[in-house]
C-alpha cells in the first residue's frame, strides 16, 4: 500500500553513485524490521551497480526496473513532476543552498499538507 509520502531523497550537484546509495540509506534507515517494500526504479547506470544493489540485497528487499525506453512503467515517479510545475519555474534561487532548503520545505508540504487524490 502507498501513502504517495516522499521517504528519502537526496541532490547532487552531480550524478555519483552515493547519491542514491545515500538516498537507499536514508530509505532503508525508516523501515520497520518487517516491512519488504519492493523497490522500484527506471535503467539507469546507479541502479544496477553492483554497490547499490547489495544494499538492498542485504535488506531482503525485491528490486523491480522499468523496461528499456517505457515510462509508463515508471509513472508513478515520473508524475512528481509536480515538484517542478507547484515548485521549481515558480521560484528563484541564487545558490545551491536556497534550492535545497526550498526542496526540503516543499516536499515538508507534499508529504503533511498537499491534499493527493488517488
Amino acid at each position: 500500500m502507498s501513502n504517495r509520502e516522499i521517504i528519502a531523497w537526496q541532490m547532487a550537484r552531480r550524478l555519483v553513485l552515493q547519491l542514491v546509495t545515500e538516498m537507499l540509506d536514508k530509505a532503508l534507515a525508516r523501515l520497520k524490521p518487517s516491512e519488504k517494500p519492493l523497490l522500484h526504479s527506471d535503467q539507469g547506470w546507479h541502479y544496477q551497480h553492483a554497490r547499490y544493489r547489495k544494499c538492498w540485497k542485504r535488506q531482503g528487499i525485491v528490486q523491480s526496473m522499468s523496461r528499456k525506453g517505457n515510462c509508463l512503467d515508471n509513472a508513478a515517479m515520473e508524475s512528481f513532476g509536480i515538484l517542478k510545475s507547484e515548485f521549481f519555474h515558480l521560484k528563484r534561487f541564487d545558490n545551491i543552498e536556497q534550492l535545497e532548503a526550498g526542496i526540503e520545505q516543499y516536499i515538508h508540504y507534499y508529504n503533511h499538507e498537499r491534499i493527493k487524490l488517488s
